[in-house]
């Protein structure tokens, strides 16, 4: 019993619907994870995990349909992946695609007052944003000049220049 290379390596559907099945996965994925799940507070937890895994299932058999041999998953992969390069450089040259293809920059934090309405939009709780100041080396909100959620997910703190003692009322500090 030896190996059949014609079914290990042979086609079983063109490469160009392998093409298009690959494009249109991608762009309705890109679409969704740019777009609706732009959520991500630098972490990734088992909740996003298992959605990854669950749309990576459900978007293969879109995908290849009944594909079984390895050059059509390369050819289908490379389409992912040439795909994913080209929106990173139409991101990186056209500032207007980039506008479209990545989230905005949202402040957080303004002058040392929370903004809880942008906190509410991206679901993230004050623990959340208290730790991410923590790791800023902040505990005093009157502290913190801005801190904004970056388009990548991440929360950036800019502190205060100092001026000496802070103008801000005692409420602002949060309990250890």
């Amino acid at each position: 019993m030896g190996i059949d290379w014609k079914e290990v390596f042979g086609l079983t559907m063109s490469p160009a619907e392998l093409v298009i099945r690959g494009t249109l996965v991608y762009l309705f994925l890109i679409f969704v994870f740019r777009t609706v799940l732009q959520r991500d507070i630098g972490a990734v937890g088992v909740a996003d995990i298992l959605l990854l895994v669950l749309i990576a299932d459900a978007a293969q058999n879109a995908m290849g349909g009944e594909y079984k041999s390895v050059t059509d998953g390369l050819i289908l992969v490379s389409t992912i992946l040439g795909w994913n390069i080209a929106f990173d450089y139409l991101s990186f040259r056209f500032p207007r695609i980039r506008k479209v293809l990545q989230p905005p920059v949202l402040p957080l934090v303004r002058d040392g007052e929370i903004l809880h309405r942008n906190l509410r939009r991206e679901f993230i709780s004050e623990d959340e944003l208290w730790a991410k100041l923590r790791e800023n080396g902040v505990d005093d909100l009157a502290d913190v000049g801005s801190a904004t959620m970056e388009s990548d997910g991440t929360i950036s703190v800019v502190k205060r220049k100092e001026s000496g003692e802070s103008t801000q009322p005692a409420q602002n500090q949060r309990p250890r």
